[in-house]
């Protein structure tokens, strides 16, 4: 292993890890669950809120499955919680990390697992005991099948990636299945074999999905309800309607029966819509720091390998990463049903990717002129948005946004003007880049990290001004 990798790992493990019983019992909803599941199997099997089995939490129990283990092993306390959602964050950031190095340099994947590191959100739910935690190991473990499976044609790879989705749906049910257009599409592009191979793998890979994702909602379903407990979030105590209602469609169109309603395509009662969503008080300071460069990177990364042949590995990539990226951003903007800040973890694996990929190729292509350019760009794009998010906290980290400032945009002047550089100088041009690209995020993470967090729904770094959230247990209103 790697002196960088690991290096990288025990800086998540130390974000993730430090102080971590502070937060107590986090989210209460979900602790209770555990607790009950911890003394009872019956409550185990079904994510039952309480060990007399009277209703369930209003998600499927994956997540709940690994708490409860470790509660059954080391007593119900705070780090028996949360201590296995701190080392699925860890996970996360190594599963990034291996994913892009498999076809790029370890330049490239020491800064896709240094930016899901040092994502905010990230530091906030890989501390928490929400479900998102391991939705999000899943589908990155899961994205890593997938290079393995396009990159040799073999379909146990993909059946491999296929059932992690599956087991990522038993997880938060729906949410799940928005990278599965990104991996369909990338195995169909870029994979070897004839086309009608392909599709007949991608066939078999559906099967695999519908199978591990559908498994338990056949029994829960089949189970008579005398004998289990009431379905919770659902209106008939149908495992079914939680799926496709509260749990799906309703959260797209705002209309979920026994939850308030959105207002159309233009708002929600849960915030305005839009495509600039990501970017508001209640979003951006959670995730959005890299977004930016992530979408200038990814359409650079397109357009340069636009005439590469069918199975070139690099744009194989930016359809993956960019692809899951894209839809799972789309959903969450313009989704007018009930959505939380927080969900928004699940983009920094992809966020990370396609920076680390993006901003080495560049790197690498830095002789031609375009290159430069878009690559200055997207550093003076980047210390930009920082420095606006940062000031929407105005009494944290006061030096900060100048600093970054300064730093981001005489870094971008600097890339541009690199043939008139000396070659010593470069290298600390691209130290300076980067280090006014990572230091309000970084900043963020770490003051998330060390303050304790609890309740239904958990925001990262400092209070931010306009900022405007509710809901009730378990991100039910």
């Amino acid at each position: 292993m790697r002196p960088s990798l690991i290096g990288l790992l025990g800086i998540a493990a130390l974000l993730y890890l430090w102080d971590l019983g502070a937060s107590g019992w986090a989210n209460a909803f979900y602790s209770a669950a555990v607790q009950a599941g911890s003394t009872s199997w019956k409550a185990f099997f079904f994510g039952s809120f309480d060990a007399s089995n009277f209703i369930t939490v209003d998600k499927s129990p994956a997540a709940l499955w690994v708490m409860d283990l470790s509660a059954r092993l080391f007593g119900v306390n705070a780090w028996s919680i949360l201590v296995p959602q701190a080392l699925e964050g860890v996970a996360t950031v190594g599963f990034t990390y291996l994913t892009v190095r498999r076809w790029f340099s370890p330049a490239a994947a020491l800064i896709a697992g240094a930016a899901v590191a040092l994502t905010p959100v990230a530091a906030l739910m890989f501390r928490f005991d929400n479900p998102d935690a391991l939705l999000v190991l899943l589908l990155t473990i899961a994205t890593y099948a997938t290079v393995r499976a396009v990159e040799a044609g073999k379909t146990k790879w993909l059946v491999l990636a296929a059932t992690l989705v599956g087991f990522a749906f038993l997880a938060k049910m729906l949410q799940a299945f928005l990278v599965v257009p990104a991996f369909g599409l990338v195995y169909l592009v870029a994979a070897p074999g004839s086309l009608r191979r392909r599709i007949a793998q991608l066939a078999i890979a559906a099967g695999a999905m519908v199978v591990a994702s559908g498994w338990w909602v056949a029994i829960v379903q089949l189970t008579p309800a005398a004998d289990r407990p009431y379905i919770g979030g659902s209106q008939n105590n149908s495992i079914l309607n939680l799926i496709f209602g509260y749990n799906g469609f309703g959260r797209l169109t705002g209309n979920e029966t026994g939850s308030v309603g959105g207002a159309g395509i233009t708002g929600s009662t849960w915030g305005p819509t839009g495509l600039t969503r990501l970017f508001n008080a209640s979003f951006g300071g959670q995730v959005s720091w890299l977004l930016p460069a992530a979408l200038i990177l990814l359409v650079a990364g397109l357009v340069f390998t636009l005439r590469r042949g069918r199975t070139d590995r690099t744009r194989a990539a930016l359809i993956l990463w960019g692809g899951s990226l894209v839809v799972t951003a789309l959903v969450f903007s313009l989704a007018a049903g009930i959505i939380h800040p927080y969900y928004t973890v699940a983009l920094a694996p992809s966020i990370g990717a396609l920076v680390g990929i993006g901003s080495v190729l560049l790197w690498r292509e830095r002789s031609r002129t375009w290159a430069r350019l878009v690559l200055a760009g997207t550093v003076a794009v980047t210390s930009i948005w920082s420095v606006v998010l940062l000031e929407r906290s105005p009494d944290f980290a006061p030096g900060l946004a100048p600093a970054v400032a300064i730093l981001g945009v005489g870094a971008a002047i600097a890339i541009a003007g690199i043939p008139l550089l000396h070659r010593r100088v470069v290298a600390g041009v691209l130290a300076v880049g980067m280090a006014a690209a990572f230091a309000g995020p970084a900043a963020y993470t770490i003051d998330t990290a060390l303050t304790a967090h609890s309740g239904a729904i958990p925001s990262a770094g400092p209070a931010v001004t306009a900022l405007t959230s509710g809901g009730g247990p378990g991100g039910v209103p």
